[in-house]
């Protein structure tokens, strides 16, 4: 099959390395292009990128999607694009371009958690449970028929990284079948409930403001949903001044939220009571 994979983030290696397992080699990777990383601002190319060149595999690092780009892929006659995290809007002429269309992998059992933040809106509402879906795109965010889905649990103490971690080891397994499936045409796309629907947004640094008022499970939620990504801190007095202080272990004992480890502002990394000694 000719397949395209689209993809950014690091994790996403991962179901290259599934693809290639289950015989489903890409024969092109699109991913983003080289930005600079690092104190040193070193251009820095994505992990996808070097993963393509490792396996001699064409890859392209478009900044948008232009014209150019789609001249450039509609030259070949593609079986099927696969998506998973790839952070660009895609139009509907590329979703529409191969033969079995384009499917994407959404850590959420949709038609709920539509958007950036699946997972961590998943923990913040406090969710017992969320999944993977594998849907054929449409132009419409995360609108698109499900081909695919499988639940998991999510712990009391579940953060992002904990629980992507279980989402990802699931889509790694239900993405080749669902390949499969679909090339094979024994799976029905099954219409998403547009009345269903909820959606999640980008989070900012400010979300991750740990706030009294805010109580304690709540304050749970929101730092064990924040891990891994923006993070929570809260302000404080110290010495005659207002510091920010940046909460890296805490947790929720008899409705208690506990704060174990912290981080002053321009301090080092250490226990909670030590800061209040200080």
């Amino acid at each position: 099959m000719k397949i395209a994979f689209f993809g950014t983030p690091d994790f996403t290696t991962q179901f290259l390395d599934t693809l290639v397992v289950h015989d489903m080699t890409p024969s092109l990777v699109v991913t983003n292009p080289d930005r600079p990383t690092g104190r040193g601002m070193h251009l820095t190319s994505p992990a996808p990128k070097l993963w393509a060149d490792n396996h001699s595999v064409h890859c392209i690092q478009p900044e948008k999607i232009t014209e150019e780009v789609l001249q450039e892929l509609s030259t070949t006659d593609w079986d099927l694009f696969v998506v998973v995290a790839y952070g660009k809007i895609l139009p509907q002429i590329l979703i529409d371009m191969p033969t079995f269309g384009t499917i994407n992998v959404h850590y959420s059992l949709l038609p709920k958690y539509r958007g950036a933040t699946p997972v961590e809106s998943a923990i913040l509402n406090g969710e017992e449970t969320t999944g993977v879906s594998i849907q054929q795109m449409r132009f419409k965010l995360d609108s698109g028929p499900v081909l695919s889905e499988q639940q998991v649990s999510i712990s009391p103490t579940d953060t992002t990284l904990t629980l992507r971690q279980k989402l990802n080891d699931i889509a790694l397994e239900l993405l080749p079948q669902t390949i499969e499936a679909l090339v094979t045409k024994s799976v029905t796309p099954k219409p998403q409930d547009e009345s269903l629907a909820t959606h999640c947004g980008k989070i900012q640094k400010s979300d991750g403001e740990i706030l009294l008022s805010d109580g304690p499970v709540f304050n749970d939620r929101k730092f064990r949903s924040h891990v891994g990504n923006v993070g929570s801190y809260f302000y404080t007095e110290k010495n005659d001044k207002t510091i920010r202080v940046k909460i890296v272990a805490a947790h929720l004992e008899n409705s208690v939220f506990i704060i174990d480890e912290v981080i002053p502002e321009n301090g080092k990394r250490q226990s909670y009571a030590q800061f209040l000694l200080q």
